[in-house]
């Protein structure tokens, strides 16, 4: 599991530690906001493609390959721009990067769920979750001592021997799963099985999680700022964010597995929190932004592991890559869709009504988590 666990860490710290660090570097690359803009649209565009293809792609040939090729792909990608060391380089490079997230990121994620057992899947994936947190954590931190110390060129070189490493490691220590026969799958069967409840309701789940992580990483520290708070403070609401998220996937995945929790009350519970901390964020001071920070990390790391579980245990094995394609799929579009939600609002209004819309949105979708845990409270429950 550890070559997994890694893999979920590099994706995670390729994205966000070269994100954080693309506006300073000051090698000629970012000449504007829309080109900024543009660079960082460039990983999340590919993944927002790929990610379902290379799902199923992994359900045809095996996850394992898919993985590989992935890491490896993520390392060339990586290097390439060490090599160049161009502003044209830089879009070609990152934009190689996402396409080879595209692929090893959905393959961990089935990977995870194939090599356990249905009643370890909550603490698989709260483990798998928490090594993404603490590449989201470590990204801009390690990546901002990196670019000072020796520009973009240093960070990509890390990012191209973590890829490398992790790749080589996988190679040598993660089985090879075959794929399982399959019956034959129609578009309109692949339409009703990813309009199903089973299906939807976790992704819808992640996706929210991941639109209210996106806004708190992004627009937190703007309200710290507006506050009056250096940027120690504002630092220091964002690591709070990542640190909580971290902190609870085990625990949650934990409470899964043990009975302690089920998916239903656990996402509608999730959901709740994250609300209620984009609630407090729209509070003024350091108070706001905190309280804010923690509530946001404590509800994302809740339905994380619970969302994933819900989808390995309601999906056919053989389908699995398909689906954890699909549903980071959901989970990029929340990623998107969270800040230009909130960036839309802020526009026409101010922040404080930003956060109230996305809170607004979100505790609608935890009204919708416990209704719908109430008209099938008579049914018997899959706890994974």
């Amino acid at each position: 599991m550890w070559p997994l666990y890694a893999s979920g860490f590099t994706t995670a710290f390729g994205a966000h530690g070269i994100a954080a660090n693309l506006g300073g570097h000051g090698n000629g690359a970012v000449t504007s906001l829309l080109v900024l803009g543009g660079l960082l649209a460039l990983y999340d565009g590919a993944e927002v493609v790929l990610k379902p293809v290379f799902g199923t792609l992994a359900d045809r040939i095996g996850a394992r390959p898919v993985l590989l090729g992935g890491l490896v792909a993520f390392a060339l990608a990586s290097a390439l721009y060490v090599l160049a060391d161009s502003p044209g380089w830089l879009w070609a490079a990152r934009l190689g990067q996402g396409a080879a997230a595209s692929a090893f990121s959905p393959s961990a994620s089935a990977l995870v769920a194939r090599l356990n057992p249905a009643a370890k899947h909550g603490r698989a994936f709260g483990s798998y979750g928490f090594y993404k947190s603490v590449g989201y954590t470590l990204g801009p931190l390690l990546g901002g001592v990196l670019v000072w110390a020796g520009g973009l060129r240093l960070l990509f070189t890390l990012l191209a021997v973590l890829g490398a490493t992790v790749a080589l490691w996988a190679a040598l220590a993660v089985p090879d799963v075959r794929p399982l026969p399959k019956a034959r799958q129609t578009l309109l069967d692949l339409g009703r099985r990813l309009a199903d409840p089973v299906f939807l309701a976790p992704t819808a789940a992640l996706a929210a999680a991941t639109a209210a992580l996106s806004v708190g990483v992004g627009f937190l520290p703007v309200s710290g700022r507006a506050a009056g708070l250096g940027t120690v403070a504002t630092g220091a609401a964002v690591s709070v964010l990542a640190g909580c998220a971290a902190a609870v996937q085990p625990r949650a995945g934990r409470a899964l597995d043990d009975g302690r929790l089920t998916t239903r009350t656990g996402l509608a519970a999730g959901l709740s929190v994250t609300a209620a901390g984009l609630a407090c964020a729209m509070l003024p001071g350091l108070t706001g932004v905190l309280v804010g920070a923690a509530l946001i990390g404590a509800g994302t790391g809740l339905i994380t592991p619970l969302g994933f579980a819900a989808l390995a245990a309601g999906t056919p094995v053989e389908r699995l890559g398909q689906t954890m394609g699909a549903a980071e799929l959901g989970r990029e579009l929340g990623d998107a869709g969270g800040p230009l939600l909130v960036a839309v609002v802020a526009s026409l209004a101010t922040l404080t009504y930003g956060y109230g819309a996305l809170a607004a949105l979100i505790g609608l979708g935890a009204v919708v988590a416990l209704a719908r845990r109430r008209r099938v409270s008579a049914v018997p429950e899959r706890r994974t």
